[in-house]
């Protein structure tokens, strides 16, 4: 099953540089390499079913649709239709089976790897709090405060945005 690193490597798949969304997953051997790491074997058939599962994850994450005009439910449907998990006794209890074709297995697991966070932690996942960036963060401190993917990058530019608007405004002493 996939885990949280890999739920985040798919979402951030599509970061925005120099002002222009990128896409690391629109270059086949790259989302071959990403799903073989993760036990997949490649091909064309995953990669679409990968796609698809994270352009409808991203939509739902961020509260928007991607390209196309489809909402992001009926695509997870598609990606999770005729799923089932069969639960397997074995020396150390049950164990759960994923029954699936194996072209659509990593999708199905990025979207219950998705499911998973969403009930484990329950408001932790969201979009980077900087309008121009695409990237998502799993909070995982203790206030449940974090705003950005990357202080370094998104919080540093903002508050620095910010701190130069105020004095801007301030009018000085003559």
């Amino acid at each position: 099953m996939l885990d949280d690193q890999a739920l985040m490597q798919a979402l951030n798949s599509t970061p925005v540089a120099d002002g222009r969304r990128q896409d690391l997953w629109r270059d086949d051997h790259e989302v071959d390499r990403w799903a073989r790491e993760h036990g997949g074997l490649g091909g064309e058939e995953e990669r679409r079913w990968l796609r698809t599962a994270r352009d409808a994850l991203q939509a739902v994450e961020s509260g928007a649709s991607v390209e196309s005009d489809e909402s992001a439910e009926p695509r997870l449907l598609r990606v999770l239709a005729d799923v089932r998990k069969v639960p397997r006794p074995g020396a150390s209890g049950i164990e759960w089976h994923l029954e699936v074709p194996p072209e659509r297995r990593l999708a199905v697991e990025l979207v219950l790897a998705w499911a998973d966070v969403k009930e484990r932690m329950p408001g932790r996942l969201r979009p980077c709090g900087n309008p121009e960036c695409r990237l998502f963060l799993l909070d995982r401190s203790r206030a449940n405060t974090a705003r950005w993917c990357s202080m370094k990058t998104c919080g540093n530019r903002l508050k620095a945005r910010r701190h130069q608007a105020r004095t801007r405004e301030t009018p000085r002493p003559e």
